[in-house]
């Protein structure tokens, strides 16, 4: 999916209008390392995972071409979020998830619902 200029590859499954859990990958991994919890997830759940910029199947520009903070990265997840019409969420987040997404969190807390 296209976001800023930066191709972002996510995983869904799970029924549109069921509420979703947001799964947000760690270091040095990608939304792989979620394709055995998703299905397990997905009879209850629209489970979204993407990779973030940088990791997985997203795009990985030259660092002259996108800053590679964890403030960058919480931009483009939340306007993902906002591309695919996720607007409340449950997020699950691993090692590199709390550190470069707290600020994100914390600016959209009214929409996480846990």
């Amino acid at each position: 999916m296209p976001i800023n200029g930066l191709e972002v590859f996510y995983r869904e499954a799970g029924p549109k209008d069921a509420p979703v859990m947001l799964l947000l990958h760690g270091y040095p991994t990608s939304s792989h390392m979620f394709r055995h919890l998703i299905p397990a997830l997905a009879d209850q759940y629209r489970v979204i995972a993407p990779d973030h910029i940088g990791f997985g199947r997203s795009s990985t520009p030259p660092v002259e071409a996108f800053s590679y903070t964890f403030d960058a990265l919480a931009d483009v997840t939340s306007a993902f979020l906002h591309a695919v019409g996720v607007m409340k969420y449950t997020v699950y987040v691993q090692d590199y998830g709390p550190r470069s997404h707290g600020g994100w969190l914390w600016r959209v807390q009214n929409r996480s619902r846990g």
